[in-house]
């Protein structure tokens, strides 16, 4: 079998237009997120979804710890969330709004949607980790959604 480029992989990959979420937490009564492009469906019966964080993430072990996390998925006028939540090291949640779930995971004001989760399984992943989240709510106040392409963000197509 070949070797394959990660540029190479990366660039073709990026072909596939994805939404954009931030996965959050509470950890020790704090807020704690992170901006997660891998997200989706997985199950509807049981009620799953599935996201990927990278294995340098110093945010999702913290929340990961706690056994519950709620994605967000970005709506378009939320780019600049994205950008924020994806930097280490920064208050991300400065000037931010949001609720609480009932699970306790923020629920960011204005997202596209949002699934309350609780932690059904961990897999390996090579440099990111497959995990698998039991749905326990979700909304979707219906926004049209942050989209990501080709390296860069885009408003997404309107209905």
């Amino acid at each position: 079998m070949a070797s394959t480029d990660p540029t190479t992989m990366r660039s073709v990959l990026g072909h596939f237009p994805s939404g954009v979420t931030i996965v959050t937490g509470t950890v020790d009564g704090e807020p704690a997120g992170f901006t997660c492009q891998s997200f989706s469906s997985l199950s509807l019966d049981p009620p799953l979804v599935l996201i990927l964080p990278g294995r340098s993430s110093t945010s999702w072990p913290r929340i990961e710890a706690t056994g519950r996390f709620c994605v967000n998925v970005l709506a378009e006028d939320q780019q600049e969330l994205s950008t924020t939540f994806a930097k280490s090291g920064t208050d991300k949640f400065a000037g931010v709004d949001f609720s609480h779930s009932d699970l306790g995971s923020p629920i960011l004001t204005g997202a596209t949607a949002w699934i309350d989760c609780t932690l059904h399984a961990s897999h390996d992943g090579g440099d990111h980790l497959i995990v698998v989240g039991a749905v326990h709510d979700l909304d979707a106040p219906g926004l049209p959604p942050l989209v990501f392409h080709r390296g860069g963000y885009s408003r997404s197509v309107p209905s």
